[in-house]
């Protein structure tokens, strides 16, 4: 699975730390999704999406095999 959320996060000016904050997880694990090492569970997606005001399908997609 491929994420914009580093994109996401430029465009509204946000450090992975002021985004973890605000998710109630810690920036390690905002790390770790950017990154694609680590699969958030469905509850975090949506979180992640309504702080950007867009979908999760416009911030993670699908690869192959996925």
């Amino acid at each position: 699975m491929t994420n914009t959320i580093k994109i996401q996060r430029a465009i509204k000016g946000l450090t992975q730390d002021s985004l973890a904050k605000e998710i109630k997880v810690s920036r390690q694990t905002i790390n770790s999704i950017e990154k694609n090492r680590y699969v958030p569970s469905t509850v975090l997606a949506l979180k992640i999406s309504k702080v950007f005001g867009k979908s999760v399908n416009e911030i993670f997609e699908l690869e192959e095999g996925d």
